[in-house]
């Protein structure tokens, strides 16, 4: 794309931050988007997958017309696509196992997953989006990455932060803005694009870093990250918030194959192989314990269900989950000392384990993608696909009951053995009936 392809005020906006480079970085619209992936911890990458992405473990270059995201391991959460100059916002904050994380504008869940894997399993990691539907793709996303310790909600931030002052370790702002960072994989935006956009979007974004501020520890860390590039919505409302909250400072930091910065960092498309993204972490003052949280607000489970889950989870699982929670009617593995949750709309607790209906425990689609089970039974791609797109399969010989189908020892989802077959219990809504073809 050439100068004159893109609104003026756009162009007006960016001199005064690129001077002599203007040309470079207009040069770089005519070039190829870039693609990635990361991998789930242990997971093979794609087999066409390019060199490392420097700044973000586990992450791969991916060439254009990769198939990644239609290939079975995608559905059974072997890696996450994700664009590579987005993957900074995360590695700067770095979360670690033990921490209380909050991702406050998280779907559709790239960053969430990728804080999730820095943690571990371990920990407290709260993913919200206060968009309805979008908040289900998040789930989805957190359930097919097999993140055990995550909490899906859905609220406005000020819905929340009253409820939560003080709570996390950790907090990441990937804020809504005007999206020019995705000008070059989607050239249709710059049409969407009006020069209102950025003051609007800053408005938005210092509203909900300002509930954000409430809600971290002292001493805690914030990382605020938009994938635009005008400075108004970026370090113009960095420099807007620490006015308004001068307990919190910018905190330097480096990530591997970028330049250090003074703790704002911006990604441009003709300086890295990405389409740009700013990030900024900032630290509040002070050194003090998160907020304990109150009593559990979720109910607990009664005996007798747990008793009747207790065999399969037993039998199936060596590392056997606990049940403490009930969740919409369904037994769950909730993280321990969880924010007060009444109230707030929750679309995922923890781990779901499964229902009990009369003497019967019926295993979740989420426990066989998350946990390595003791009757995954390995299959082949093309078994894979038919298994994906609703199809029984062959049994071995001899088995019975529960089983888990299991490709490159990445876990599908349920199927249970009977008379020479794999009945077909993956969930109904998650089929691609042409995924066998």
């Amino acid at each position: 794309m050439t100068e004159t392809q893109f609104p003026p005020e756009f162009i007006g906006q960016l001199k005064p931050l690129l001077g002599p480079s203007l040309p470079d970085f207009l040069h770089a619209f005519s070039l190829p988007p870039f693609r990635g992936v990361r991998a789930r911890p242990g997971a093979a990458f794609p087999r066409d997958a390019e060199e490392p992405v420097p700044w973000a473990e586990n992450a791969r270059y991916l060439p254009l017309d990769s198939a990644a995201g239609a290939h079975p391991l995608h559905e059974a959460g072997a890696w996450y696509l994700q664009e590579p100059s987005a993957m900074a916002a995360a590695a700067a904050l770095r979360p670690g196992p033990g921490d209380r994380v909050l991702d406050l504008c998280a779907a559709p869940g790239g960053k969430s997953t990728q804080l999730a894997a820095l943690m571990q399993g371990r920990g407290i990691l709260v993913c919200n989006e206060p968009v309805p539907g979008r908040a289900q793709v998040l789930s989805r996303n957190i359930e097919r990455m097999g993140v055990p310790n995550a909490v899906v909600v859905s609220a406005l931030p000020e819905e929340l932060s009253g409820r939560w002052a003080g709570y996390f370790d950790k907090i990441l702002v990937d804020a809504p803005c005007s999206g020019e960072g995705m000008f070059r994989r989607h050239p249709e935006t710059v049409a969407q694009w009006n020069p209102a956009a950025p003051q609007g979007c800053a408005q938005r974004q210092r509203h909900i870093l300002a509930h954000a501020a409430r809600m971290l520890r002292p001493g805690g860390r914030l990382l605020y990250s938009t994938c635009t590039f005008n400075a108004t919505e970026n370090e113009g409302v960095v420099e807007a918030f620490l006015s308004e909250h001068p307990g919190f400072s910018v905190v330097p930091f480096a990530l591997p194959g970028l330049p250090p910065c003074g703790g704002m960092l911006r990604l441009w498309p003709h300086r890295v192989r990405g389409e740009g993204h700013f990030a900024a972490l900032l630290q509040k003052d002070g050194d003090a314990p998160a907020a304990r949280p109150s009593a559990p607000d979720f109910p607990r489970p009664d005996p007798a269900l747990t008793a009747a889950a207790a065999p399969f989870l037993r039998d199936q699982f060596a590392d056997v989950p606990v049940p403490n929670a009930l969740f919409a009617g369904r037994l769950a593995a909730a993280p321990e000392g969880l924010p007060p949750l009444k109230g707030v709309r929750v679309l995922r607790l923890g781990l779901h384990l499964g229902e009990v209906r009369g003497r019967l425990f019926l295993p979740d689609h989420a426990l066989a993608l998350t946990l390595p089970g003791n009757t995954a039974v390995p299959v082949d791609e093309a078994a894979a696909r038919a298994y994906q797109a609703g199809h029984p399969l062959p049994a071995p010989e001899g088995l019975r009951g529960w089983a888990i189908p299991a490709l490159d020892r990445l876990q599908l989802g349920w199927a249970k053995a009977s008379d020479g077959l794999l009945k077909n219990h993956y969930p109904k809504g998650l089929r691609r009936p042409d995924f066998s073809e």
